[in-house]
């Protein structure tokens, strides 16, 4: 019977690096144009307010597109959907470097956000396909790919900026290789549909019992989905507001300034890199409590004793308090009873888009009225939030891998 069992194991392993492909891939693909906004600005002639009205389409598509992610999923399988949109993310992200106007470039970015929508969740969807097959925690740890890809992705796009490469020959290169990577990925991904390893769903309740899960599943979704949105505004602070608040308000120089969002992302992908075995040991919910409890604490006395050591500190701790939230959050969507199978983990992505989109502009009108750093007690807040909230999520996400 082993020897049956053997190939299994081995199938797992390669979907799981198929998935960890992806989600590095996702987080390549747009940091690679990142450090290339400015030839792009530039080569066009756009002002300021014009290259920011562009880049609005890219969360703008993520809204339209991220709710038919699940229906998608359902029609074609997550592997197909992950794979294929990489690939077409990367052609997608060409027609930036070839855009010959202000509205060539809006739509290929909101096709570039609409694709990336459909991806999340797509990659997600086969993410937690693998984690239930391994019957442990492994959710975390393709996250930090991803961070991990954001950062790969800008360093080879200052590189190439750096290097002064025709943007044309810049993007087709990284569509073409970057395509040829998410290729292979989908022969590694796992077969077949996407619930064919799962366990048999209940019989479905009728009358008053349907419409009591329905009802559940509805108050623990806006649970899920306001949770997501405390991780959005925690990670969104240490990318819009960090050098901002250090430089301003502290006095920081520009290079030090800029060390706010260092700490919180590394303390983020380090959080991710380490979460697995803690989810595993302590589960989803006393993890995402106790990490709401280090995101206040440490933002909290950052705020009320302000010096840079400090805040870096703080943002820090805030990180790695975040690091598996979000995770933790796809997949308690995922596992909601009483919705179609992939429903939760659309809606949740779609809710936590707005998060992304809508904490800027909130923590930049608190900032404007009472000052950045009693905007920046948004942070405190959203750990709190994750403190309260962090009992929706389940204890265990299942037993080990027997040896």
């Amino acid at each position: 019977m082993s020897s049956d069992l053997a190939p299994v194991p081995s199938q797992l392993r390669r979907a799981r690096v198929a998935v960890a492909a992806c989600f590095f891939l996702d987080a390549v693909f747009y940091a690679n144009v990142v450090p290339r906004l400015p030839d792009i600005k530039a080569e066009l002639g756009l002002s300021n307010a014009s290259l920011g009205a562009a880049l609005a389409a890219m969360p703008l598509g993520a809204l339209l597109a991220a709710l038919s992610s699940a229906a998608l999923i359902r029609r074609f399988t997550s592997a197909r959907v992950a794979t294929w949109g990489l690939a077409l993310l990367g052609i997608a992200l060409f027609g930036v470097a070839v855009a010959p106007s202000w509205a060539a470039l809006a739509a290929a970015l909101l096709v570039a956000g609409a694709l990336d929508a459909v991806i999340d969740v797509a990659q997600n969807a086969h993410g937690l396909r693998v984690q239930r097959l391994y019957r442990r925690s492994i959710l975390n740890a393709f996250h930090a790919y991803w961070s991990i890809g954001a950062v790969c992705g800008g360093l080879l796009g200052s590189v190439a900026a750096g290097l002064e490469v025709p943007l044309p020959v810049h993007l087709a290169t990284s569509a073409v290789l970057f395509g040829l990577v998410a290729g292979a990925a989908s022969r590694a991904m796992l077969p077949g549909d996407d619930d064919a390893d799962r366990d048999p769903e209940p019989e479905p309740a009728a009358g008053s019992a349907a419409r009591a899960v329905r009802r559940t599943a509805v108050l623990a979704m806006a649970a899920l989905g306001v949770l997501g949105v405390c991780g959005a505004i925690v990670e969104d602070a240490g990318a819009s507001w960090s050098a901002l608040y250090l430089r301003t308000e502290l006095g920081a120089g520009a290079a030090l300034a800029g060390l706010g969002f260092v700490a919180l992302q590394g303390a983020m992908t380090i959080g991710r890199l380490t979460g697995d075995r803690v989810v595993d040991r302590f589960g989803q919910r006393r993890v995402a409590q106790a990490g709401g409890a280090v995101i206040a604490v440490g933002m909290g006395l950052a705020l009320a004793l302000p010096s840079v050591p400090s805040t870096l500190a703080g943002f820090a701790l805030a990180g790695l308090g975040v690091a598996t939230l979000i995770p933790a959050v796809y997949h308690a969507a995922d596992e909601l009873p009483g919705l179609r199978r992939g429903t939760g983990l659309a809606v949740v992505n779609w809710l936590l888009r707005i998060g992304f989109l809508l904490s800027p502009p909130v923590i930049g009108v608190l900032a404007d009225a009472a000052g950045l750093r009693i905007a920046l007690l948004a942070v405190v807040v959203a750990g709190l939030g994750s403190l309260l909230l962090g009992g929706v999520l389940r204890a265990r996400v299942g037993p080990p891998v027997a040896p």
